[in-house]
């Protein structure tokens, strides 16, 4: 897998080009549907780790809700992440002695 940002982002256009293609062929069974799509996500997930590696940034994936998620679900889960935001950044905070 790549190291550099630009490889790692040239991989996931190529999954996502890949993926593309793959749902718009008529001829596609659910199974080279379902490869394309998890290669995408592979993609994405090695691509917010390189960036992270190398820049320090968060994932630019990280507030996208699964569309197959209930409101709910988001809400928990976007309440879970806002509190181990808080959490890390408690522990990063100088303390006073």
């Amino acid at each position: 897998m790549a190291k550099k940002t630009k490889t790692a982002l040239k991989e996931l256009v190529d999954a996502l080009e890949h993926h593309v293609k793959t749902l718009e062929d008529p001829k596609s069974n659910r199974g080279k549907k379902d490869r394309a799509t998890a290669k995408v996500r592979s993609a994405a997930i090695h691509y917010s780790s390189v960036l992270h590696s190398r820049t320090g940034s968060a994932s630019p994936f990280i507030d996208i809700p699964d569309p197959g998620l209930d409101e709910t679900t988001v809400a928990s889960l976007q309440a879970e992440k806002a509190a181990l935001e808080a959490n890390r950044a408690a522990k990063k905070a100088p303390k006073d002695s």
